[in-house]
């Protein structure tokens, strides 16, 4: 493999390349970190991006320096502090033993390696083998403290990402605080911008915006100890002009699972600066002499290709090379679950007509949610007593879980293991388990309470319940649920001057307690919730392979949903199921049809009481059910692209291709109908233009360069919330 990083000795330039990208870096006055450009592959640089002198009013200089053309304020930088006439947006925030929080970080030395390495305790890309990418190490030291910061740079030799972290090691005699240490910055140049987001709220996740870029400061950041239904880790930064196809494009994710920001800057020349990384609301890191810390990753996409290049380089990594495990590349089942047939109203005897139609309808999986444990008939208690509620299942979950086995279904069984109830016994016999901060009254939020999983003994306490049901019930998936944010912040166990630290110690517990449990059952499905995707990031998908998408299963509003989601997450990590009609959330009524075509483009199942279904639905069923099996490994392991937005119009279509070219699947839907119907055409993409493809349904043959340049006209629907699936194979 070719060399991906070279250093230039004499300009000190720094390039990571492959045949997709560039990245390029110097080391300037004061021992900065010059950013020169990151961009399409450039074969080499000659120093046409060198940062330009001028003198800047009120922009101040090096210390000790009359050169009044050179401004720490005005440089694009990698790395930036605060204290060093930089006014911007820092990277990182070092409070010393005086209470000064100014440092000065200048270039030490570098390393490079082949790989990539683990980061200790935490979530992040990966490498099968060494010869897959390089890491560089960049050494930045401020020598009045003499703290010392690692920055480090993966490049892969065929994807177009740049993977970056930062350690922080105090070299010092005296302990030093962090009260702010970003993943990464990187400063861009002069040019028009737009700016895209993914806020939400619960049910209305990823609620995809779009907004031009102005000076000042955006911060985009989760504050409730999760990711967030709020708002999503992840931002992109595109030229005005970019849609799916065309068009510069820069998408900026944090592999993290807890409080983060994002923050956007332009600046009084307009510059744009992007830092990533922990939130540093509530946040402050005691680092005492000779400890170190290391930040989660952040991953930078840059895709010329539009949003949908951009898009596909995140599918591809995330699935090739941040799930990991059996089912990284496995087919997954589909499900049926019991929560929206009978809510925690259920008894064994309830439960298993329902395990019968599934068997009758050729489902794969039955999942058991939450209400099996303790005595938990509501959402009053029992959080925190992992053991079988004996009244549901008095001959054991064993039985139960025999009886769906023998039917030629898996099983599978919801957790909430980071929560505990009042009422329960795991808090009578250990109150000081749940987070509370002394003197004042927790406050609980779905009636339930956080567990302080930065204490070793609470994590395994739970791990021990929960391994021992996964062991004794021949459990083949879990769904791992949290139905609250962080509130109470404090643990006691911690000193007073390191409660700052409470959020992510949360996150790197929790992140202990996952790893643990999953690779202990390896052969186990494990599955991602928070109140649907109120935790849907990727460092979460390093841990389980899917996760629940929203909570909101109506087929319109997951359109938007799970469109705006596939900006960064992969198929294959979205779950979607069909529910009943009129929706339990939104009331709607849709029909069979597009329910299953929404759902079946991503993980599939159902969510709904199959023994009270019609026979024309039970019917529908074994279809969907049978065509799913089908076209199961193109929707989970193809390669996806958007092609009409429910942002911006009545309609919305993407489409599913195989690496081979030679496998094509369309969803195509109208949200209203009208009397006076327009006529719409679908276009395809990425597809052979010297390849013909027959419509399976229908036996008609295309060329490849017909349905992506002349496409093909949409049906004239005369009904709302319409849907339409086109399954199209090359023949030879």
């Amino acid at each position: 493999m070719p060399n991906l990083i070279n250093f230039d000795e004499q300009n000190k330039v720094f390039h990571l390349h492959n045949d997709k990208i560039s990245y390029i870096f110097s080391v300037v006055e004061g021992g900065l970190l010059n950013h020169l450009y990151y961009g399409k592959r450039i074969n080499e640089y000659h120093g046409e991006m060198n940062y330009p002198r001028i003198d800047r009013g009120f922009s101040g200089n090096l210390p000790g320096s009359l050169d009044r053309t050179f401004s720490p304020d005005t440089l694009m930088q990698e790395y930036s502090t605060s204290g060093i006439c930089d006014y911007r947006t820092p990277a990182v925030i070092v409070r010393q033993e005086n209470g000064s929080r100014a440092s000065r970080l200048e270039y030490q030395g570098y390393r490079i390696e082949a790989g990539k390495p683990k980061l200790k305790g935490l979530p992040a890309t990966y490498v099968e083998s060494d010869d897959e990418a390089e890491t560089l190490y960049v050494t930045l030291k401020d020598q009045v403290s003499d703290v010392e910061v690692t920055l480090l740079y993966t490049i892969y030799h065929d994807r177009a990402v740049i993977a970056r972290s930062a350690q922080v090691k105090n070299n010092g005699d005296a302990a030093v605080y962090l009260d702010k240490v970003a993943s990464m910055q990187i400063d861009l140049p002069n040019q028009p911008l737009d700016v895209v987001s993914f806020p939400g709220a619960h049910a209305n996740e990823r609620d995809m915006e779009r907004a031009h870029l102005n000076r000042g400061v955006r911060k985009y950041e989760s504050r409730r100890g999760t990711t967030s239904h709020q708002m999503n880790n992840f931002v992109a930064l595109c030229s005005p002009n970019t849609d799916e196809m065309n068009g510069e494009v820069y998408g900026f994710d944090l592999v993290y699972s807890g409080n983060f920001a994002i923050e956007v800057e332009r600046d009084q020349i307009q510059q744009t600066r992007v830092t990533c990384g922990i939130n540093d609301y509530n946040f402050a890191w005691k680092l005492a002499s000779n400890e170190e810390f290391q930040t989660p990753e952040s991953l930078i996409v840059y895709s010329d290709k539009g949003f949908n290049g951009m898009s596909q380089t995140f599918h591809h990594l995330i699935q090739e090379r941040v799930v990991r495990g059996k089912y990284r590349d496995q087919e997954r089942p589909i499900v049926v679950n019991n929560w929206e047939a009978t809510f925690m109203n259920f008894t064994e005897e309830k439960l298993t007509p329902i395990v019968d139609e599934a068997q009758k309808l050729g489902i794969e999986m039955f999942v058991l949610d939450d209400g099996w444990f303790g005595h938990r008939d509501d959402d009053n208690s029992s959080l925190g007593d992992w053991y079988v509620d004996q009244k549901k299942f008095p001959r054991g979950l064993k039985h139960f879980a025999d009886y769906v086995h023998d039917k030629g279904l898996k099983f599978g069984l919801w957790f909430e293991p980071e929560m505990i109830s009042i009422d329960s016994d795991l808090y009578r016999e250990h109150p000081d388990y749940m987070m509370a901060v002394p003197g004042r009254k927790p406050s609980p939020s779905r009636n339930q309470y956080l567990l302080d999983l930065t204490r070793k003994d609470v994590r395994d306490n739970i791990i021990g319940q929960v391994e021992k049901i996964l062991r004794e019930n021949d459990v083949d998936y879990v769904k791992w649920d949290m139905n609250r944010h962080l509130s109470d912040i404090y643990s006691v166990k911690l000193p007073a001057d390191q409660e700052g630290e409470v959020y992510h110690r949360y996150v790197l517990g929790l992140y202990e307690m996952v790893d643990q449990i999953t690779s202990d059952f390896p052969e186990i499905l494990f599955e991602g919730c928070s109140g649907g995707g109120g935790r849907f990031d990727t460092g979460w998908a390093y841990y389980m392979p899917q996760s629940w998408t929203s909570d909101n299963t109506d087929a319109v509003a997951r359109q938007r949903i799970q469109y705006a989601t596939s900006y960064v997450y992969p198929t294959s990590t979205m779950t979607a199921h069909v529910s009943v009609s009129p929706n339990q959330q939104t009331g709607r009524q849709t029909s069979f049809e597009t329910r299953g075509n929404c759902a079946m483009s991503g993980v599939f199942g159902y969510e709904l009481d199959l023994t009270q279904m019609s026979d024309d639905e039970k019917a529908m069923v074994t279809k969907q059910v049978a065509e799913y099996k089908e076209i199961r490994h193109l929707v989970q392991f193809g390669d996806f692209y958007r092609l009409k937005s429910p942002y911006t119009s009545n309609e919305c279509a993407w489409m599913f291709v195989s690496p081979d070219k030679k496998d094509v699947l369309v969803k195509q839907f109208q949200t209203m109908a009208d009397a006076q119907a327009l006529s719409t055409i679908t276009k395809l993409v990425g597809l052979d233009p010297q390849k013909h493809y027959q419509n399976v349904e229908t036996k008609e043959i295309f060329g490849g360069d017909e349905l992506m340049n002349a496409g093909f006209f949409d049906p004239l629907y005369h009904h709302d919330y319409a849907s339409s699936s086109y399954h199209f194979k090359a023949i030879d």
